[in-house]
């Protein structure tokens, strides 16, 4: 049976959006390590101050001074999605439960000294969340989004249905979260046998067991 065809690659950002990227990703690192420190406590004056740009700025980039923290919160599992996006597994379900299972170990897996703050500075703001709803819901509006996205993903790589994809994104996405939020309340290394990456792999092997066959006769009607 034939693999799937790579979808064609995406055109680039242009200059202008990558280099707003790169500010919102910079002031995010800073919420972050402000949140981490401070808490709620925390005021979007204070973020900008730290960031070096005007309150103004940041108020054009992000609503609330807990949507700063967004673009970091997002880095790991959009790195995920898209090396998703990229692959080409065999046409049974076990290749693409190894891709998934590589893919999300690799987006966790910190491989240089920013990673590994990033890494840290997500504990620290998971840790912060039970006494701050609305930054719980900046990391789960995350996630939705991320689940979302990987619908159309997982629909390529399975052949699944409409059904079947979203189970399957909803069941691969959880995996990911959950792996995050056990290590953030635990305290395992980042790079350990109880870091992110680790754990992911347990998680993502229990949920993605029912990955329906590329053919998708899993997604027929009986």
């Amino acid at each position: 049976m034939p693999t799937a065809p790579r979808p064609a690659p995406l055109p680039r950002p242009s200059l202008t959006e990558r280099r707003k990227a790169e500010t919102q990703l910079e002031i995010a690192r800073t919420a972050a390590a402000l949140f981490t420190e401070r808490g709620a406590a925390v005021t979007a004056d204070d973020i900008a101050r730290a960031s070096g740009v005007a309150l103004r700025t940041f108020y054009r980039y992000f609503r609330t001074k807990e949507d700063a923290v967004a673009p970091l919160l997002a880095v790991g599992v959009q790195q995920w999605i898209d090396d998703l996006a990229a692959a080409s597994p065999g046409p049974d379900a076990a290749a693409v439960r190894e891709v998934l299972e590589q893919t999300a170990r690799r987006s966790l897996t910190p491989a240089d000294e920013p990673a590994v703050d990033a890494l840290r500075w997500t504990r620290g703001l998971l840790r912060a969340m039970p006494a701050d709803p609305t930054l719980r819901a900046v990391w789960h509006r995350v996630h939705h989004e991320a689940e979302e996205a990987l619908v159309p993903v997982l629909a390529r790589l399975t052949g699944a249905g409409p059904l079947e994809a979203r189970l399957a994104a909803a069941a691969a996405n959880t995996a990911m979260r959950v792996a995050v939020e056990e290590w953030a309340a635990g305290g395992g290394a980042p790079d350990g046998p109880q870091g992110p990456a680790a754990l992911v792999t347990r998680c993502m092997r229990t949920l993605t067991a029912g990955l329906p066959q590329r053919d998708g006769a899993d997604s027929r009607e009986g």
